[in-house]
């Protein structure tokens, strides 16, 4: 027993003891003289940029991760923006971050790697139809001010769609809102999407259309970078809002569209200006006015009360202009007054074309709605029977429309206003 402790002592012994900072460096020089240089691919996560022009991020796969640092001059020599989600390939040393003791990569190069079949396609895409001018600003149109009638090209059982209408009614209750729908993912969305486009253009009545999308994959996307879809875009007779995706979320029919929104809830925001927005507006100029008039007679107030100032004598003129400083302060007032009733009636007929406007428009929709019913019990079966017509079958149910489907001494049944008969065929006879 003895023995074996004086072995365990001698073996503790032997152990070198090292300072942190000499292990973190014979750790380095290890890592040097096996690994160095060395190159790896990845994918970027936690990307930033200092304000010294160094950049920082971990490059990781699916098992492991390694922490990054690229110099402000290796970084001024790319020719992209790294971004987090990207394949990239780098080429650098391995070496110890000695303040933490931190195993890094100190990256010498960068380059894209694995952007895949969709996105080299988009960037194919988008440089031609680029280089054809599609996207020119030139091109682009604003939007319509107070459009009265908005256009929503979508599916109809997108979330995208909700959020669009709750926007619309939430902001301009008082807009018609005409939806066009179409798939906006799988292999028949992009010719779905175009022909709900070539409608609205076809029919002219609406002032502003929404091409919406809620976000997903490149993939889920795809339909929206349709080189066919882009065309007709393009070639819209409407202002077109495109609001596909997320805010990070880019495709070919944004680029197409007069205007690109970040979110279908945005799309609607941008061509919808709210009511309560424009009556605000009406009260801010009535409140700049009666400020304006104010002002006006405060300087002229001040105004007389230095030229009377001027004339201390004589006595009589001075009574004289006073006379005159009274009056104009009359005729003032006066204006002032007949502004401020005149921006008044003014607004209570704005108000009241308003209201009437909402009132009409109820009307008409319980004019229609009445009208459709109407119509609907027009087509009613019943009515057709009290006026002594009778509907003909066989005893199996199936309908008799022409003596062709009979036979002398076929039973069939009648059914009539208020209830059926059987009958026999006894002869035929054509009309």
């Amino acid at each position: 027993m003895v023995d074996n402790v004086s072995s365990l002592h001698t073996r503790e012994s032997s152990i070198r003891v090292w300072p942190v900072s000499s292990l973190l460096k014979a750790i380095a020089d290890s890592l040097e003289a096996r690994f160095n240089p060395v190159a790896v691919q990845g994918e970027i996560s936690g990307f930033s940029r200092a304000a010294s022009g160094h950049c920082y991020f971990s490059l990781k796969d699916d098992d492991g991760q390694i922490r990054c640092a690229m110099f402000r001059r290796a970084t001024s020599l790319l020719d992209f923006t790294p971004r987090d989600g990207q394949r990239v390939e780098l080429r650098g040393r391995l070496g110890v971050y000695e303040a933490r003791g931190e195993l890094q990569l100190i990256v010498e190069s960068m380059r894209q790697a694995g952007q895949g079949t969709l996105f080299e396609q988009f960037l194919k895409l988008k440089a031609k139809l680029e280089a054809e001018g599609l996207f020119s600003p030139d091109r682009k149109r604003s939007l319509p001010l107070l459009p009265k009638a908005v256009g929503v090209v979508t599916s109809l059982g997108a979330a995208a769609l909700h959020d669009v209408v709750t926007a619309l009614q939430r902001r301009v209750p008082h807009i018609r809102v005409i939806i066009y729908p179409a798939s906006v993912q799988g292999t028949q969305a992009a010719s779905e999407l175009r022909d709900a486009l070539l409608k609205a253009y076809k029919r002219r009545e609406v002032d502003v259309l929404l091409l919406v999308r809620g976000g997903g994959a490149m993939e889920d996307l795809w339909a929206f970078n349709d080189e066919a879809l882009a065309r007709s875009i393009a070639e819209s007779p409407i202002p077109i809002v495109s609001g596909v995706g997320h805010e990070t979320d880019f495709t070919i029919a944004d680029f197409c569209a007069d205007v690109r929104a970040p979110t279908p809830t945005a799309a609607a925001e941008l061509c919808a200006q709210p009511q309560a927005a424009w009556l605000g507006l009406l009260g801010a100029m009535a409140a700049r006015l009666l400020n304006g008039v104010d002002r006006q007679v405060q300087d002229s107030g001040q105004r007389l009360d230095i030229a009377a100032s001027r004339f201390s004598r004589p006595s009589h003129f001075i009574t004289r202009q006073q006379g005159r400083l009274a009056s104009y302060q009359q005729n003032l007032r006066h204006a002032q007054r007949t502004s401020v009733t005149h921006i008044q009636n003014r607004l209570s007929l704005m108000n009241t074309k308003l209201d009437q406007a909402l009132a009409y428009g109820t009307v008409q929709r319980k004019d229609r709605l009445a009208n459709a019913n109407m119509r609907l019990e027009l087509l009613n079966p019943q009515l057709v029977l009290q006026r002594g017509y009778a509907w003909l079958a066989t005893l199996d149910g199936l309908t008799i429309a022409r003596v062709s489907q009979t036979h002398t001494g076929q039973p069939i049944r009648a059914t009539l206003m208020d209830g059926q008969v059987d009958l026999t065929v006894s002869s035929q006879r054509l009309i």
